[in-house]
């Protein structure tokens, strides 16, 4: 209990990413791979593409040979057939001809650039008038230009989107070593937390986070298990949280994680074997009195009961920890930040880093930082929000027209 709200900073809370292991591995057809994170290296086994291709519609043609066409004064080549899709072409282009040809298909030997359709027009049966001339390889690729055989082109940790299952795919790789996707429990605690579909009485809520987490959770490509409602009972909460731990690689409790005399999971915590406390406070707002624990090699958190506070602690903080067990590369990698001008001035208090919401404001064709005020538990700064200012613990605030990035939400 000595670690009882010994608030820390964000870097020394991402500095116990590490003790978090990654889940392990599988095999998974590639059209299950996306989104998931390869646990394998993955080299090009042969040249990609495995011949010169054209990008164009139009006449395969040896570039020189177009060389000062124009409009005015055309190049004159002899036209010799053409290049059906997926035919290898059994003959050889010779100077001064030109040959027809789709877009993928394989130039012929002595043709080393493609004219457009539009800038050439035939002659008859086998003349050719070109208008522009083309420089040595324009509207074509190489064989062997996407990549070459025995290149690495896909390392562990990297996150699978659309375009690696197309490259696994072209590589003719049809199953994927990844890493397990996790299964994140998500508990609410309260006697004033009712479900979604009962009327709230005078005093209660319905259970917003458990939706709001879970869906935070799907978005960063791992399954949500929502344990429901615990109400404040010591010994309740303390079999919800043992359950959950054994069941899931990552644990979410929000709610009682603040200093009150009904807030148990500081305790429930304490008592979970094989459990270490690791931080309980962060400095940032909000989200201050959020919890983590290391339970054998699981993360077990504590985040606050209000909404923003949930939800803005899950992208900021715990974030990384659930790309690190799922193997990630970019851990810690910056988002992505929208540049923008700040609409008004923000007053913060230095030793604590805080995370504004931001609305966006387009005028006069320059983007505008709006500040969405509100207190922690209204949901409806959420809702209105398009991303979070973050400002140092360092400054006292940010004044209006300055240049700031927002991390999107």
């Amino acid at each position: 209990m000595n670690q009882f709200f010994r608030v820390r900073s964000l870097e020394e809370v991402f500095a116990l990413i590490d003790e978090f292991p990654c889940l392990a591995d599988e095999e998974v057809p590639v059209q299950d791979a996306c989104l998931r994170t390869l646990a394998q290296t993955i080299k090009a086994c042969e040249d990609i593409p495995g011949f010169r291709r054209s990008t164009m519609d139009g006449y395969a043609v040896a570039a020189r040979a177009t060389y000062g066409a124009s409009d005015s004064n055309p190049a004159w080549l002899g036209l010799t057939g053409g290049v059906a899709m997926g035919e290898v072409p059994d003959f050889t282009l010779n100077y001064g001809q030109a040959a027809r040809i789709s877009t993928g298909g394989m130039l012929p030997e002595g043709a080393d650039s493609v004219v457009m359709i539009e800038h050439a027009d035939p002659v008859g049966e086998d003349a050719l008038e070109v208008y522009k001339s083309v420089a040595p390889m324009q509207h074509v690729i190489e064989r062997g230009e996407d990549f070459a055989a025995d290149e690495t082109i896909l390392t562990p940790g990297t996150l699978i989107r659309p375009q690696e299952a197309g490259l696994a795919a072209a590589l003719g790789v049809s199953r994927l070593k990844v890493f397990k996707r996790p299964r994140v429990g998500i508990l609410s605690t309260g006697d004033e937390v009712v479900p979604i579909d009962q009327t709230p009485g005078m005093g209660e809520i319905r259970d917003i986070n458990s939706y709001t987490l879970a869906g935070l959770v799907q978005e960063a490509g791992a399954e949500p298990v929502l344990y429901g409602i615990v109400k404040d009972d010591e010994q309740a909460l303390f079999r919800a949280v043992e359950k959950g731990v054994k069941e899931t690689d990552m644990l979410m409790i929000s709610g009682g994680s603040s200093v009150g005399v009904r807030d148990f999971t500081i305790d429930t915590f304490a008592r979970l074997e094989n459990t270490e406390m690791k931080v309980h406070g962060i400095s940032i707002s909000p989200g201050k009195p959020t919890i983590l624990a290391k339970s054998g090699r699981k993360p077990v958190w504590g985040l606050p009961g209000h909404v923003v506070s949930a939800m803005v602690v899950f992208k900021i903080v715990v974030m990384p920890f659930l790309k690190k067990i799922q193997g990630r590369s970019d851990i810690l990698t910056a988002n992505l930040k929208i540049p923008a001008v700040l609409s008004r001035n923000i007053v913060s208090a230095q030793g604590r880093r805080d995370f504004i919401r931001i609305r966006f404001r387009k005028k006069e064709n320059t983007l505008f930082a709006e500040p969405v005020l509100g207190k922690s538990g209204l949901i409806r700064t959420m809702v209105h929000a398009h991303g979070l200012l973050e400002i140092s613990e360092n400054l006292e605030g940010i004044e209006k027209n300055t240049r700031v990035e927002i991390i999107p939400l």
